[in-house]
This record gives structure tokens, sequence and C-alpha cells, in this order.
């Protein structure tokens, strides 16, 4: 190629750089004294992924992922995947070494008692966002949601109700988890103690849920 033919080409580059637009009909650059098409790869044409894509992003789920900011949520959540398998030993006894540790963070905790709340006030705790009106944990779901009440921090559910990663997920008085993330289907997925007799990572429906703690 010569001096005059690469000068040409540099050239060709930097318009193409300056208007992109351009590069829809696409110049014809000069090899060895002749003139032949510049070659441009062609952009992905998929209507159905444009179309999925958009519809995406429309949803009011779209942007509801892991948090990965340092925030009390992002570190709750963090927390909680920490300890997903741990179990019951024996199932069925509401025992563990690591369930005897998610106690530690709720005054007045009692061996042998159910423990999704005692999980997510471990889980919290660890967050550095406790739970309870003096950061002593809760013991009950019940109390968990009437804590949530007094502190301005409760969301029933409802239609629009989207949480963000790191609140609690609470059902009626009987269990509580954490919010991991909401799935662009609306799906949520959450990470639970004392759900089948360990911490679990599991998928609720939007209608599930009672309400939500949001925990900042």
């Amino acid at each position: 190629m010569t001096i005059e033919a690469t000068l040409a080409r540099v050239g060709l580059i930097r318009q193409d750089l300056a208007n992109p637009a351009a590069l829809i009909n696409p110049p014809t650059a000069v090899t060895g004294g002749a003139e032949a098409p510049v070659s441009v790869p062609a952009a992905p044409a998929s209507g159905a992924t444009f179309a999925s894509a958009l519809a995406q992003a429309s949803s009011p789920y779209a942007a509801i992922s892991p948090a990965t900011a340092n925030t009390p949520g992002a570190r709750i959540v963090a927390a909680a995947e920490t300890q997903i398998g741990q179990s019951e030993q024996p199932p069925g006894s509401n025992e563990s070494p690591a369930i005897a540790g998610y106690r530690e963070a709720t005054a007045g905790a009692a061996p042998g008692e159910p423990w999704c709340a005692y999980f997510a006030s471990w889980a919290a705790r660890q967050a550095g966002e406790p739970i309870g009106p003096a950061g002593e944990g809760m013991g009950s779901v019940g109390a968990i949601w009437s804590w949530a009440q007094s502190s301005g921090r409760a969301i029933p559910n409802g239609p629009g109700v989207v949480p963000q990663p790191g609140d609690l997920i609470v059902f009626g008085d009987s269990h509580v988890g954490i919010v991991k993330e909401v799935l662009p289907s609306g799906q949520i997925a959450t990470i639970e103690g004392n759900y089948e007799n360990k911490v679990a990572a599991n998928l609720r429906s939007p209608g599930e849920a009672t309400g939500y703690v949001h925990m900042g």
C-alpha cells in the first residue's frame, strides 16, 4: 500500500469517528490505486431482541437487582447470603450452632423457638442496621411488623409495591425473610431463615407477602 493510500484510509477512519452516521452508507477506500468498499460489521438486526429489551426496560421490576453499593440493604443481603445452606441439627429441632449464633442478635431469644425472625435480626445487625427501637432484635414476626409500623418502615403489600434488596418480606404473623432482588418477571428472590429447616434461597410471587419492612 502506498503512503497516499494509507493517508486516505486514515482520513476516512477519522471521518467515521467524527460522524458515526456515515457508517450507514459506508464510503470507499483506496487500495493500491483501485477503489473497494470499506467493510463495516453489520449491526445485529433482531426485532424480537429489541422488543424484549424495550419491554424489560418498561417493567417496574427491570432495575430492581441485587444492590452493589455499600448500603444497609446491600449489606443485609451480603450477610444473609453467607448463611445459605445452614440447617437445623437435627431437622425440626430449631437448633444448630449457627442458629445459636442468630439468637445472639435478639434480646431474650430462647433455644428451640422458631428462628426466622432471629435470622433476620442477625443479618440486620451484621449490616449495622439492627432491628428494634434500641437495636435489640426481634424474636417474632408480629414484633418486627409493629416496630416497622412505629418507625415508618412498614410497607403494606399492594398494587405497584416493589421491595428493595435488603428489605424484610413479611408473611402475616408467621414468617419473615429477606429480599435479595426482584426479577424482571416480578418474582421476588429471597433468603429466608427457618424455611424447610434451613437458611434457603427462595422465589416468591408478588402477591404472597403481606408487607415489607424497608431497611434503608
